[in-house]
């Protein structure tokens, strides 16, 4: 199967459930340009403004690089156009207004007055397009005492409950080892523009989506405010668990490897226990009920060990797949090239790059039955696509080459 039907799904129509919808996207590094991500995959025009001498921080930063590129670019570039315009000039002030003017989404994720200063703010911007969507996205939002504060994704994590319950306890608070406070953010920024385009269509008005990283990180903390203000429990860190809920944890196996298994529910605890040889242990009163296994954590836990110690990984995954009991390898990459349910689904596609090897990624996700998501093209090289996409604003060609020799555009 090749890229193009791997990412689009048999049976599916060629353009995504965003198609016809124009995002310009003004944000860098993580967070604002992983919304447009999320837009683009999902069909959208994306047309990201870069710094025209450097571009996008993103271009330079990852563990991994070809040829002096970055590797990460490659996924949160995709499916964008790059025009290279430089946001502090006044003469590229003008050429962004003239761009938005024909955006159905704007995205930015500056400090809080930045595009004031630069007359690019939602009053100004929607004068000219009253239906225009502004997504907002910043550490700590528009408003409030910390508006104006630098924010980064660790110090919204940090700010939002995850950092402090995250990590071995007896160790000081961990991180989860990629930008996920971005990555929410980007995701809550999505979901608000995709909501604000549906109200669109009843008032025909636009309106600024105000995404902070602080509260994307508190939206996914479940019950962590109600277990203290009404239950008067503050949720600490533990490890590979959570308390009170067993049998839950990873567990070693014969050849070295680590697995997870889930079956703390009744029912399934008495399908591991059948699995272990062991059918009478369901009934035992230490064991028999949700709370009693929660009591006796540890201990259960130190039995189910024993088990899984005498089983290879895959032993150990088949037996408990017959005995319906959820169990799972920790993937690394190359597990995940070969697993046959991220084959089947395409999880993982192989996209080609212009004069460049071909790049696997993940996949773009959510999968949709008839206008699926997709991977259209990788990140672009910086400024690739200046002078098609202001041209195709209006900006006249006799103009383009005095801005780019000022340095304006690129």
């Amino acid at each position: 199967m090749n890229q193009a039907e791997a990412s689009t799904g048999q049976g599916t129509a060629p353009g995504g459930p965003l198609e016809g919808v124009r995002v310009v996207e003004m944000g860098q590094l993580i967070a604002g340009p992983f919304c447009g991500q999320v837009l683009g995959d999902l069909g959208a025009e994306v047309v990201k403004i870069e710094e025209p001498r450097t571009g996008d921080p993103m271009r330079q930063w990852g563990q991994a690089r070809v040829e002096g590129d970055s590797l990460w670019w490659s996924v949160l570039g995709r499916n964008k156009k790059s025009v290279a315009l430089n946001l502090r000039d006044e003469r590229g002030q003008e050429l962004a207004r003239q761009l938005v003017t024909t955006a159905d989404i704007v995205i930015e994720n500056f400090r809080p007055g930045s595009l004031e200063k630069w007359g690019l703010d939602y009053e100004t911007l929607s004068a000219d397009n009253p239906g225009l969507v502004m997504v907002r996205v910043s550490g700590f939002g528009q408003t409030g005492p910390y508006a104006t504060r630098p924010g980064y994704g660790s110090i919204g994590e940090a700010m939002g409950g995850l950092r402090h319950v995250v990590g071995d306890p007896a160790q000081p608070p961990a991180r989860v080892g990629i930008s996920l406070g971005d990555s929410l953010a980007g995701v809550f920024a999505a979901l608000g523009a995709l909501a604000a385009l549906h109200e669109r269509t009843r008032s025909g008005r636009g309106q600024v989506v105000d995404a902070s990283i602080y509260e994307s990180v508190l939206g996914v903390m479940e019950a962590l405010v109600p277990d203290w203000t009404v239950g008067g429990v503050q949720r600490e860190r533990t490890g590979a668990i959570l308390p009170k809920i067993a049998p839950s944890n990873v567990y070693p196996t014969a050849e070295g490897q680590w697995v997870i298994v889930a079956a703390n529910q009744d029912t399934v605890f008495r399908r591991l226990s059948q699995a272990m040889g062991d059918p009478g242990l369901a009934d035992d009163e230490r064991f028999s009920t949700h709370v009693a296994r929660g009591e006796r954590q540890a201990e259960l836990d130190e039995m189910v060990a024993e088990f899984t110690l005498r089983h290879t990984a895959e032993e150990l995954i088949d037996l408990l797949n017959e005995h319906a009991v959820p169990v799972g390898k920790i993937f690394r990459v190359a597990d995940m090239l070969v697993d046959p349910q991220f084959r089947a689904r395409d999880s993982i596609v192989e996209v080609e790059r212009q004069d460049r090897e071909p790049i696997h990624m993940q996949n773009a996700f959510p999968r949709l039955s008839r206008t699926d998501s997709r991977v259209r093209w990788t990140g672009p090289p910086l400024g690739q696509h200046t002078d098609e996409v202001l041209q195709q604003a209006g900006v006249a060609p006799d103009r383009l080459p005095g801005l780019r020799q000022d340095g304006v555009i690129r």
